[in-house]
């Protein structure tokens, strides 16, 4: 099973933009800006989507991202190489 991984942290990090200034320019509560953040989120809904894209002018694919964890077979991928 595959997850979605949540680039805020990097980011935020490469434009040294805080929590607290993406929060007054997007909006969003920093409880909410923090979930995403630290990758504690079950679910996003669009408006949410909408804020952080529109704040940050990233498209939905440079917020988020698939990772898959299975390889071809569908056994889990071993990270021994």
């Amino acid at each position: 099973m595959g997850k979605i991984k949540c680039h805020l942290s990097r980011i935020l990090g490469e434009r040294r933009i805080s929590q607290v200034e993406l929060a007054r320019i997007s909006g969003l509560s920093t409880y909410t800006i923090n979930k995403y953040y630290h990758e504690n989120w079950k679910g996003i809904d669009e408006a949410t989507l909408v804020k952080f894209c529109r704040a940050l002018k990233v498209q939905v694919g440079d917020l988020f991202e698939y990772v898959d964890n299975h390889d071809d077979t569908g056994h889990r991928a071993s990270s021994n190489g």
